[in-house]
């Protein structure tokens, strides 16, 4: 999977994408043939437990990335910037990207943010580093936002954003994650881009989709957003096996002569 792969598959096929953090999980991915894997900032909340991804660093994506790039041969992997990773000078940031791209062994890398961004991703894509552009909700601005909520539903939004998709376009990302936004917008801004859209909680008018690993396997049920759809109940699963484990080495039925060398 190759920048010219997804570019070509707008309006032909829908690009299919999650999230991967470990080894196991990405090389499980790879056998699938999903076509773009980011290792997100969403590591934060998964793995880490932060309560948001504001506490994600440079260096915890790059760690992530190696195990995730060690491990698949099929997708396009993309490593997320995170928090005032890109907030600095352009020099600071090529530099940031660079070591995603260098340490991380990733094939591009992710930045949200608007048309402030375009002169910054146009000095990285100058540089031979590819961009994936993301609107609409920022998790990243949390802080400032206070709570997670759908974006551009109010008229003037609606046109910033889509003025916003062009301009990101304009400065040479090669595809567009939307986040939470209605899905009629999702369909205006992806029919007014000749690049990929890729919607999670955008609806079905884009061009791809992407779901967080640990929502498709259920792992954490007590976290489902609206534009969630679990594919299988693993937490249960897991717990289940969990607690037979235990039962059985506490019953001394565990381990058995089978499972014994002699």
């Amino acid at each position: 999977m190759t920048i010219p792969h997804i570019l070509e598959a707008k309006g032909i096929r829908k690009l299919v994408c999650t999230t991967a953090y470990t080894f196991t999980l990405s090389e499980l991915v790879s056998d699938v043939g999903l076509d773009i894997v980011l290792v997100g900032d969403s590591l934060g909340t998964e793995i880490h437990g932060y309560k948001n991804t504001v506490y994600v660093t440079l260096d915890d994506v790059i760690y992530h990335s190696k195990a995730v790039a060690r491990a698949n041969q099929n997708c396009f992997i993309v490593g997320d910037m995170p928090f005032l990773s890109t907030e600095v000078s352009v020099e600071e940031t090529l530099k940031n990207a660079g070591r995603l791209i260098l340490e991380g062994g990733v094939d591009a890398v992710k930045i949200e943010g608007g048309s402030k961004k375009a002169s910054l991703i146009s000095a990285l894509v100058e540089a031979g580093i590819p961009v994936m552009g993301h609107l609409g909700l920022h998790p990243q601005k949390i802080l400032q936002m206070g709570k997670y909520s759908v974006q551009g539903r109010q008229k003037e939004d609606k046109k910033r954003l889509v003025q916003q998709a062009k301009a990101l376009e304009k400065a040479g990302i090669f595809s567009l994650v939307l986040e939470c936004i209605p899905s009629s917008l999702a369909r205006t801004i992806t029919q007014s881009i000749s690049i990929p859209t890729i919607g999670i909680g955008a609806g079905k008018y884009c061009d791809g989709q992407i779901l967080v690993s640990t929502d498709i396997f259920g792992l954490r049920p007590q976290f489902k957003p609206k534009f969630v759809k679990i594919y299988a109940d693993i937490h249960s699963v897991m717990k289940k096996a969990l607690n037979d484990y235990k039962k059985e080495v506490m019953e001394e039925i565990f381990p058995d002569d089978e499972h014994s060398y002699k």
